[in-house]
């Protein structure tokens, strides 16, 4: 058994298939196959059942993928003992929420990659809830989430900033300033998936205030909710950075009062210790955003 037989078992494992976890291990799928062939007559067990549209562990498997992924985690520790911080290698698998505006992943990893060439880095856009669960499973180093952050004992918080949120309107249409009236639970509203950080947010402060509200358009992207705005389509509630994109010129936009505020976070595992890479990210994040252990 070689511990390459492992990492290879673990990918195929996470991501459910064959084809993307050989794009992933950056190795031919009919290697990685011979790799699996291979560990299962280690074992002499079989590890991993096949259908046509997934692949999952048997029994066995399970048993193996929990020891298979903490012998990885101890020897990346080894490896980091007799790695300097001038010499980090490894990987960083980075997650983030789209278009936030306020942390931007690209020039971040540009930044990372001119320091330290030698860590492949993998970085997956997703919503909030979704980067949490991945986090405290220990499936991604860190990611950068925004949202209430209510965040369990598996994951902790670096804390970067905190946004109002704000009503968003075409502009033929008057809202009062200050105050967000019963009338406005007959609206109909624009609005990102459950799970991403702004929906719930924006669910969570209509629940404040007792009133509900019927989400008429669900999308996946803040330019895409913008332009729907625009047309008269609906409403929505946003994080302010969203009212300061070029797209969202020429809208209106009022504060929604009361204690719901966007926050936006580092996560990282609760427990585990940060590999010498993702150490090397955070380091490189708090130089141009000031970040602190609070919990939110």
């Amino acid at each position: 058994m070689e511990l390459r037989h492992l990492r290879h078992f673990v990918a195929v494992c996470e991501e459910e298939h064959f084809t993307r976890a050989a794009e992933y291990l950056g190795i031919t799928q009919s290697g990685l196959s011979a790799s699996i062939r291979a560990l299962e007559r280690d074992l002499d067990a079989q590890l991993l059942l096949r259908t046509t549209r997934r692949v999952y562990p048997t029994p066995t498997g399970h048993v193996l993928l929990a020891e298979a992924q903490r012998i990885l985690a101890a020897t990346e520790r080894l490896r980091e003992l007799v790695t300097d911080d001038h010499r980090v290698r490894g990987a960083l698998s980075l997650g983030t929420e789209q278009c936030m505006g306020v942390v931007e992943a690209a020039p971040l990893l540009h930044e990372y990659r001119e320091r330290h060439p030698n860590v492949a880095i993998n970085l997956q856009q997703a919503a909030t809830g979704q980067l949490l669960e991945l986090v405290g499973t220990g499936r991604i180093d860190a990611a950068l989430v925004a949202g209430p952050l209510d965040a369990g004992g598996d994951v902790r918080l670096l804390r970067i900033t905190e946004e109002p949120l704000m009503l968003l309107t075409a502009a033929d249409r008057l809202v009062p300033e200050g105050a967000i009236p019963s009338a406005l639970g007959e609206e109909e509203y624009v609005d990102l998936h459950p799970g991403w950080g702004a929906r719930d947010c924006a669910d969570r402060a209509f629940a404040d205030f007792g009133i509900a509200r019927r989400v008429a358009l669900q999308v996946n992207d803040v330019y895409t909710l913008l332009d729907l705005v625009r047309r008269g389509m609906g409403v929505a509630v946003v994080p302010r950075p969203v009212t300061r994109k070029p797209q969202a010129e020429g809208l209106r936009s009022v504060a929604v009062p009361g204690p719901t505020r966007w926050r936006v976070a580092l996560a990282l595992p609760g427990a585990a210790r940060p590999s010498a890479a993702t150490r090397a990210f955070v380091k490189l994040l708090g130089e141009s955003h000031p970040i602190d252990d609070s919990r939110y």
